[in-house]
């Protein structure tokens, strides 16, 4: 397998290695708080792991995962626009960890 391959298997995988464990980071955060909690840390990972996972797409040219990461790449983005705009009166605490609606 040519390096370059090797390469952008390891940048998928990253991609979807840090997207994967948003999912710990907001199962600590509800297990710490005894109830259902979605920290800011889960966004950032879901960005970022999202985009990796959005390059890896470009550069395999597929249509399918491309659509799915830019739509929830658009998601996250538009969940830490909100948080920020809200965190601007809150205090320290309530910026790190925020309630799923509903919740």
């Amino acid at each position: 397998m040519p390096s370059t391959e090797i390469t952008w298997l390891a940048i998928g995988f990253l991609g979807q290695s840090v997207f994967f464990m948003r999912w710990v980071v907001q199962w600590l955060a509800s297990e710490r708080s005894a109830e259902s909690r979605v920290p800011i840390g889960f966004w950032y990972m879901s960005l970022i792991g999202g985009l990796i996972t959005l390059t890896y797409a470009l550069y395999r040219k597929d249509p399918v995962f491309i659509a799915g990461q830019s739509v929830g790449t658009l998601v996250y983005l538009r969940n830490l626009m909100l948080i920020h705009k809200s965190a601007s009166g809150r205090s320290p605490r309530n910026e790190t960890s925020h309630a799923p609606p509903g919740g």
